[in-house]
């Protein structure tokens, strides 16, 4: 099978739900299976849109996402496995097959009137990106924070792509109130890797733009040097902790890569064909980080990792950090704004 350009998986991992298991071996699946067609958008209609996060890992309580599958196609991307509860591969499914929830503001909307919603920040989107290629045609993502704004609700947003500077004008608004900050997500500097490692990202200069015009605009940036996937963007750390501080972002953090399942399978496939020299090495430190497996599920170190290599890269990120960052306040959000009447046009009562 060639290459699919545009796509970061280059078959689809089988789903272990399923009961028939994918071999994309020979040429006759290649037939059977067009990886090269066009993205297919599949509409869904969701009864809730909120959900409660289960993690001491991740500092928020609660998360939602407009969409499922991401056609970013981040081939480390933790989130593909999600694919599998819809029917769907983890592989080329996940890029492919993007479930279009337009009923998400509305759920959102009848969430936050109801009088037992208690405020608390909710995260957007935390499984596939809410500013993935298709959200500059279905406006999900600015008709959900339309929704908070209204209701004077606070958000935190994570991305890897400059379209959100789309809903600067809202972001801004929403900034002067404590009621936003935003995450920019970048893994890498080097646009031969960033093409084939996240292909449809926006590129980590314009990421960076993105952090600029955001910060200038008053809404607070976290930048996430993220993945860390050693041996290929872990000499990367101290330039792009400079140029996160250079643009105004307020804080700059990390994780470990974690490839879990049938997402090993795809990165191992992935290197193989795009960083052969490289392969054995990368894989071999990625089980180092995870105590000999290519993930971990423990809270509290799965994120980290363990053993020299990741003690070495968490110094070298902390060294980073302390010469071109200060200790700054964190930004806490404001509770005190919402009431589950100011959706109705209703006046607050205090």
């Amino acid at each position: 099978m060639s290459y699919i350009k545009g796509r970061g998986a280059q078959f689809n991992s089988s789903n272990p739900f399923e009961k028939r298991r994918y071999d994309y071996s020979g040429d006759e699946l290649e037939e059977e299976y067009d990886f090269n067609a066009p993205t297919q958008l599949i509409d869904v209609s969701p009864k809730s849109i909120v959900n409660k996060v289960d993690s001491p890992d991740i500092p928020f309580t609660w998360s939602m996402n407009p969409y499922q599958g991401c056609e970013h196609g981040c081939v480390y991307c933790y989130a593909r496995v999600t694919h599998h509860y819809w029917g769907y591969s983890a592989g080329v499914d996940f890029e492919k097959k993007i479930l279009i929830k337009q009923n998400a503001p509305e759920l959102l909307h009848k969430k936050l009137s109801s009088k037992n919603w208690v405020p608390s920040p909710i995260m957007l989107a935390g499984n596939t990106d809410c500013y993935q290629p298709i959200e500059k045609e279905k406006k999900i993502t600015r008709k959900m924070l339309e929704v908070l704004w209204k209701f004077k609700h606070p958000v935190g947003l994570i991305t890897k792509n400059a379209l959100i500077l789309r809903d600067l004008d809202i972001l801004a608004e929403m900034a002067k109130l404590n009621l936003v900050k935003v995450s920019i997500s970048i893994t890498t500097l080097d646009e031969n890797i960033r093409r084939k490692l996240e292909p449809r990202t926006s590129t980590g200069l314009r990421r960076f733009q993105a952090v600029r015009q955001l910060s200038d605009a008053g809404v607070p940036v976290n930048v996430m040097i993220a993945p860390i996937i050693p041996s290929i963007n872990n000499y990367e750390i101290p330039k792009l902790v400079q140029l996160s501080a250079e643009n105004g972002a307020v804080d700059v953090n990390s994780h470990m890569v974690r490839l879990k399942d049938e997402i090993a399978i795809l990165f191992e496939d992935w290197i193989r064909k795009n960083l052969p020299d490289r392969a054995d090495k990368v894989m071999k430190q990625v089980r180092n980080v995870h105590g000999g497996n290519t993930t971990n599920s423990e809270f509290g170190t799965r994120m980290k990792g363990q053993g020299h290599i990741a003690d070495e890269i968490r110094q070298f990120f902390r060294v980073s950090k302390q010469k071109f960052f200060k200790e700054v306040p964190k930004m806490k959000y404001n509770l005190e704004l919402y009431h589950y009447s100011l959706g109705t046009g209703q006046t607050r009562l205090f």
